[in-house]
């Protein structure tokens, strides 16, 4: 083989080299989004016609009934609270008069 041709081969087979290194896979597109598990699961949009109610007993029991055994926190102005994220968690929020005020899953 001349020198010619062997200087031809070298670089050809690199190129070839470096294009199969470099393919990249090409992005799925029909990905699907988040599944429901990674939303919150708590209810709370179902259960709005609370807010702006007396956080009495009776309307916290009843709203504790509704949810089965998931659990629920009543939180209330400087209340301490945890910060770890359980989406079926159901938090109520309530003003220093006792009103609810909002519901929130975390």
């Amino acid at each position: 083989m001349s020198r010619t041709a062997k200087s031809f081969i070298a670089p050809a087979v690199l190129a070839g080299t470096l294009a199969a290194c470099s393919a990249q896979t090409p992005p799925v597109e029909n990905a699907t989004p988040p599944t429901a598990a990674m939303e919150p699961s708590c209810g709370a949009d179902q259960l709005g016609g609370y807010i702006g109610r007396k956080a009495s007993d009776d309307v916290i029991a009843a709203i504790t009934a509704s949810r089965g055994d998931k659990p629920v926190r009543v939180l209330q102005p400087d209340s301490m609270v945890t910060m770890d994220y359980r989406p079926d968690r159901l938090n109520i929020d309530v003003d220093a008069k006792g009103i609810i005020t909002g519901l929130r899953c975390t």
